[in-house]
């Protein structure tokens, strides 16, 4: 395997975040730039939310660094830090990677932001053999990384989505926005714990399944037998909603590819695209 060489060269990224020991992005990152021969490495970034704005100040002066991952807490605050966000941060209010560009003729670095959670997903489902086009999908949670997630769905075709939330009016609200954007997808917000047969998909995007013990965001057994359940959640690899799901037979999606996915669109965002 190739030896990770850093000279004056070596082009620098980061994963920005509080706190950092929960951050995985550079140990994938770092093997892929080794693979593939590019000479760039990615590290993690620790910056206190009210350190943010300095933060960004000295790294919109660091000439070598080429971009960011970001992550928890910052995605909603650097959003309003850069000069332009693409479409997918816009929809959402966030971003989850930042590209500096080179310096313009006053030499300031223009900073741009953009959201890959849905790309990512849906990109990491298809990588797995599902196709949104015309299916009816249940996602079950309104908030963070499901927000994104809604508008991809939709905008890959869904017939239909239902968003089940425990405050229906943020389900209601993120459906309205969905359904102005994407018109052609039918879209309503739900109790959390409505009726869960009738479709095609069950995506969960809340947090329950990261920890032993917690109930499971949706009862399986009213499940049609058909449907395909998918999670987000990559630790653990197989949730208790996963293992529950597959018991009875259905399809199931881990969490890992959205991350797979995501790393190929973000790097190539970023400036630093893997080949193929």
């Amino acid at each position: 395997m190739p030896t990770l060489t850093i000279t004056g060269k070596t082009r620098v990224y980061g994963t920005l975040a509080h706190p950092i020991d929960h951050i995985r992005v550079p140990s994938v990152m770092n093997p892929l730039y080794e693979q593939h021969g590019i000479d760039a490495v990615m590290v993690p970034i620790h910056v206190l939310p009210e350190d943010l704005e300095d933060a960004v100040r000295g790294m919109r002066a660091t000439r070598n660094l080429g971009g960011l991952c970001v992550t928890v807490p910052h995605k909603v605050t650097i959003a309003a830090l850069c000069d332009e966000v693409g479409a997918g941060g816009r929809r959402v209010g966030a971003v989850n990677a930042v590209r500096f560009d080179p310096a313009d003729a006053d030499g300031r670095r223009r900073m741009i932001g953009d959201n890959f959670d849905g790309q990512g997903y849906v990109a990491g489902m298809k990588a797995g053999g599902f196709d949104f086009a015309g299916k009816h999908v249940l996602q079950l949670g309104a908030g963070g990384a499901g927000m994104a997630i809604a508008f991809a769905v939709a905008e890959a075709g869904a017939a239909s989505l239902s968003i089940a939330n425990r405050t229906v009016a943020r389900a209601e609200d993120l459906a309205h926005r969905v359904h102005k954007a994407f018109p052609g997808c039918i879209t309503r917000g739900i109790e959390a714990d409505a009726d869960p047969a009738g479709y095609d998909v069950v995506i969960n995007t809340t947090s329950l399944g990261l920890h032993a013990g917690d109930p499971l965001p949706v009862d399986v057994d009213r499940l049609d037998p058909a449907t395909v359940v998918s999670e987000i959640i990559m630790i653990p690899e197989e949730t208790a909603l996963l293992k529950a799901a597959r018991a009875r037979g259905h399809s199931v999606h881990y969490g890992r590819p959205m991350l797979e996915e995501q790393i190929k669109l973000i790097a190539a965002f970023i400036g630093c695209p893997f080949p193929g």
